[in-house]
């Protein structure tokens, strides 16, 4: 172990593109960016699930959702999986801890020595209304994602200074030669697209595009997505002014992220830990923000399935761009390979400190799956070299090339001189597990936690809450009745 000490910052829905070291044409992110010149940024990094719990999930576990069963944001994480905190406790590395987990309680052993103001699920369940598979409910709860926007300060922002204040404060009282592994979840980007002003400001005043793809006649016809879209109907609710505002939103809570990190990184150096500490940042998942009239996560589009990954330690080179895929049980497996403990045999992730030093590997594979809400059936996504392939249970799939075609604008799939490679990544999708399997397994999860919480009539009755709360918030429902 090299560093002597970790910190994982990770944000909540922050695309991979939104960010200036990536080549977005106007987003600041000085600080981010500066992480990234002083270290390495992974170009191709994915979240294994693109919704909360899952996604947070896998990072704890370092496994498969389809191995651990934490399907949705039902399923939260409990500790009964061993995670990476419980591998580096047994090697007696002190970790705690600071913001959003989003797991099923503070009360539960899931491994860190102590929670600081911790985020998690509502009421010790979260989404029940997600576990609905069959007949998909409409959302009504997306109507916020168009009517909480604009300059201003939420719960969430507020939250995210005190985390930010708590994580500087934390790293002032630390034992320099006591090893530490410190985890910060911030929720910036995360709706409401609610942007302080001063960051809101830095995007008031410019023209800006519409996203990609917005026109209906633009829009991808698939039986799946066209599925998703009865479920999550964020795009209702908006018209061309308030998808721009919404957007100048989600730019300028980047930027608030990125203020954030620049306190936590400027922190470690005030005393002392930066030259002995390994920072990586990365994100839960992305957002799609608009393009192809789809909001929030929940698809593997490079815009919600695509995350931020850079990473900054003592034996990791500056300025240097890593494009082999990684994705977030890289993270887990990096956490405990660097801190000295032994990466178990049914993890599939490697130390991003190994990854990060060799050439680039075109035939690594990294996964992800989705098995919550919206979700008709089971979907699963492969990358692959150039190549991204999306399986969907009883519907075609979709293979996009994203060297040729990098907003994956061209369903290549289709295409008879693509059959071959259609064939051969789905051949590497069963290696790693059977979709049809597994998409009646979760379902029948989902059915009998539904069923234990009153039924589908009263859940979909009762309606959803849109995001989590802040601690101390209460959640607010919403349902079509």
């Amino acid at each position: 172990m090299s560093a002597k000490n970790i910190i994982v910052i990770m944000s909540d829905e922050h695309a991979s593109k939104i960010l200036g070291c990536h080549g977005h044409p106007f987003i600041k992110t000085p600080n981010i960016d500066r992480l990234a010149s002083e270290g390495c940024r992974f170009s191709s990094a994915y979240t294994n699930s693109p919704i909360c719990l899952p996604g947070r999930a896998a990072f704890a576990a370092g496994r498969y959702v389809c191995e651990t069963g934490y399907w949705d944001n039902a399923h939260p994480y409990e500790g009964k999986v061993p995670s990476w905190g419980h591998l580096i406790r047994d090697k007696n590395i002190k970790s705690a801890s600071i913001g959003k987990l989003h797991y099923r309680n503070d009360k539960d052993d899931v491994g860190f020595d102590e929670q600081i103001l911790p985020m998690h699920v509502v009421g010790e369940k979260g989404d029940i209304l997600g576990s609905v598979r069959d007949d998909l409910p409409r959302r009504m709860k997306c109507s916020s994602m168009s009517e909480q926007i604009g300059p201003g300060e939420s719960t969430y922002t507020q939250y995210d200074r005190n985390i930010t204040r708590l994580s500087c404060d934390w790293l002032r009282d630390q034992n320099r030669d006591e090893p530490f592994v410190l985890y910060i979840g911030l929720v910036a980007p995360h709706f409401p697209l609610i942007a302080p002003q001063e960051f809101y400001d830095l995007y008031a005043d410019m023209d800006i595009n519409m996203p990609k793809a917005y026109e209906v006649s633009e829009r991808p016809d698939h039986g799946w997505l066209n599925q998703w879209r009865k479920c999550w109907i964020h795009d209702e609710f908006f018209d061309d002014d308030k998808v721009k505002v919404a957007l100048k939103s989600y730019y300028g809570l980047v930027s608030f992220l990125d203020d954030n990190i620049g306190k936590i990184l400027d922190t470690l150096e005030e005393v002392g830990l930066k030259d002995d500490t390994q920072v990586i940042y990365t994100s839960d998942h992305g957002d799609n923000m608009g393009a192809r009239g789809l909001w929030g996560k929940s698809t593997f589009f490079e815009e919600a399935g695509a995350i931020p990954m850079i990473m900054r330690g003592p034996d990791v080179k500056p300025n240097t761009v890593c494009d082999t895929p990684v994705s977030l049980v890289d993270v887990s497996a990096t956490i405990v390979k660097e801190t000295g403990a032994e990466i178990p045999e049914n993890w599939a992730g490697r130390s991003l400190n190994q990854i990060g030093s060799e050439p680039y590997d075109p035939e690594r594979v990294v996964f992800s799956e989705y098995h919550a809400a919206g979700a008709i059936s089971g979907a699963f996504m492969i990358r692959k070299g150039d190549y991204k392939y999306i399986h969907y249970v009883g519907y075609k799939p979709q293979l996009f090339n994203l060297k040729a075609d990098p907003e994956e604008l061209n369903d290549i799939s289709e295409l008879p001189e693509m059959n071959e490679v259609v064939i051969e990544l789905e051949a590497e999708l069963r290696k790693i597990c059977d979709p049809e399997e597994v998409d009646i397994r979760a379902k029948a999860d989902q059915e009998k936690l539904v069923n234990e919480n009153g039924g589908r009539d009263y859940i979909v009755k009762k309606g959803g809450f849109g995001a989590t709360p802040a601690p101390g918030e209460l959640a607010s429902y919403k349902s079509e009745s």
